[in-house]
């Protein structure tokens, strides 16, 4: 891994490592506040390996886990959030207005 890769990395995961529990927040809105694409919060969040970076807060766009439905990794990225109190409806879908970090908070970082 590249110095300017792994620092970006780092980056995201600081900004990650702050998304409270109960809370979940998108890989644009990482991106934007990172200064990279949706594209690269992906590729850093698959890179995780502290357990301590709460890469299960951060889905998609859509409100939706990235893993396939009923994948082993949509499965467990999906208990941790119900664990944290993160609601899901009928479609798989979170509400990004109800459990969406603020905005106002993540510029903070």
């Amino acid at each position: 891994m590249t110095n300017n890769k792994r620092g970006l990395y780092s980056k995201i995961f600081e900004i990650v490592g702050k998304i409270p529990k109960g809370k979940i927040s998108t890989y644009g809105q990482i991106g934007k506040i990172a200064g990279c694409s949706p594209r690269v919060v992906g590729y850093a969040m698959h890179a995780v390996n502290d357990e301590n970076i709460p890469w299960q807060r951060v889905i998609n766009r859509k409100g939706r886990i990235s893993f396939p439905e009923g994948s082993q990794g949509y499965d467990e990225q999906r208990a941790i959030l119900e664990a944290e109190g993160i609601f899901f409806d009928a479609k798989g879908k979170i509400d990004l207005k109800k459990f969406g970090w603020e905005s106002g908070v993540m510029s903070s970082v």
